[in-house]
């Protein structure tokens, strides 16, 4: 039975809620029977962004704002007390009730509250251009992002380019210029310049591993080692390079690691359970570290068979033990070097985590900044 309230609202009405329903910016909370509170519209103004937050109930003393770390975060909080009483002044019922609200938006880890250095040297806007410079050989990736750092500081910037990603780069070439309010090009530079080198670097490493694999079989793969928030442009760059993605996340297939195992009880009985509760398109994969561990997982039926950390002696006599039954995949300690004895044992997929994690970024430069008329 449900709980009644003066205020209109229950204690349970999103505690039953279906959670596959309920919008993702909609938290479970007290306060639930309004689904319109901190519904956001984000409009672009010239000069920046209007937020309209609807935060019915709460007054303007209950909603304060604070900006931290590249994070603009709104809180709404209130108290509320409401009675009921007979003719002789006895309570029928009272209620309490206090709680809050909150959203953050990310606005940019540069800028908390100013560029304290542009606006000192250029308090006024001022149309300008700089030069985009390649300063080593490599593969050019990231560019739509690179341009969209200085459109949210100025929608009028203008990036002039021949490239498209993926293409070869050499050291010294003018791959650019960046046009507008030279207060956005001064702002936005340090961001703009991490995501391009980021992803720049991570194409280019996976296009020296992915040549080693020209021709056989064996396809080059990422993981999910990669840097916090940065995930979609990260992958994006290994593909972009010539390698393919793995799991983009949890949901995305079922990988049984050594812990999972270790919960399971065994391979035949994590294979087991995976098979009843995922539906049957999701491909089992199964983390093995010795040919005891692969045989296993060839007869519970695993779909993929890793083949974590082993040496090509061992690797070789693994593939053979498989025999067709299974896809396979090489991980753990690949090289550049490596992948040319891994390439004739004939695996199906080879994945690298450092593609994503120690990729070097790619040594680019803006340069020649200067006003125009």
């Amino acid at each position: 039975m449900l709980m009644p309230s003066i205020f209109g609202e229950t204690l349970f009405d999103d505690l039953f809620d279906d959670f596959t329903t309920r919008p993702a910016n909609r938290p479970a909370r007290y306060a639930a029977a309004d689904p319109s509170v901190m519904r956001t519209d984000i409009k672009e103004q010239k000069d920046g962004y209007e937020l309209e937050i609807d935060l019915p109930g709460y007054k303007k003393e209950d909603i304060a704002a604070e900006l931290k770390d590249g994070y603009l975060t709104i809180t709404a909080s209130s108290k509320k007390e409401a009675e009921e009483k007979d003719e002789k002044g006895t309570y029928i019922r009272r209620e309490r009730y206090s709680g809050s609200c909150s959203r953050s938006f990310y606005v940019g880890e540069d800028i908390t509250q100013e560029d304290v250095s542009t606006n000192a040297v250029m308090p006024e806007p001022k149309q300008g251009e700089v030069n985009l410079i390649c300063k080593q050989d490599g593969i050019i990736c990231g560019l739509e992002v690179f341009e969209r750092v200085f459109k949210l500081l100025d929608d009028t910037v203008v990036f002039e380019t021949e490239l498209k990603d993926g293409d070869q780069v050499t050291k010294g070439q003018l791959m650019g210029v960046v046009k507008g309010d030279i207060r956005a090009l001064l702002s936005g530079e340090r961001v703009a310049l991490n995501y391009l080198q980021r992803m720049s670097g991570i194409a280019t490493m996976t296009s020296e591993l992915a040549k080693e694999l020209e021709g056989y079989k064996t396809k080059l793969l990422d993981t999910r080692k990669t840097t916090p928030n940065m995930r979609p442009f990260e992958k994006y760059a290994v593909t972009v390079g010539g390698g393919h993605n793995h799991r983009y996340n949890l949901s995305d297939g079922v990988m049984l690691k050594d812990n999972h195992i270790g919960a399971a009880g065994g391979i035949k009985e994590a294979v087991a359970m995976a098979k009843d509760y995922a539906p049957f398109v999701r491909k089992i994969e199964v983390e093995t570290e010795n040919l005891d561990m692969v045989k296993e997982a060839v007869e519970a039926g695993a779909d993929i068979i890793m083949l974590d950390n082993m040496d090509d002696d061992t690797m070789k006599e693994a593939v053979k033990l498989i025999d067709g039954r299974a896809e396979t995949e090489c991980s753990g300690n690949v090289t550049k070097e490596r992948l040319k004895t891994i390439r004739e044992i004939g695996v199906d997929y080879v994945s690298c985590g450092a593609l994503t994690h120690s990729a070097p970024i790619m040594d680019i430069s803006l340069k020649n900044l200067h006003p125009v008329e």
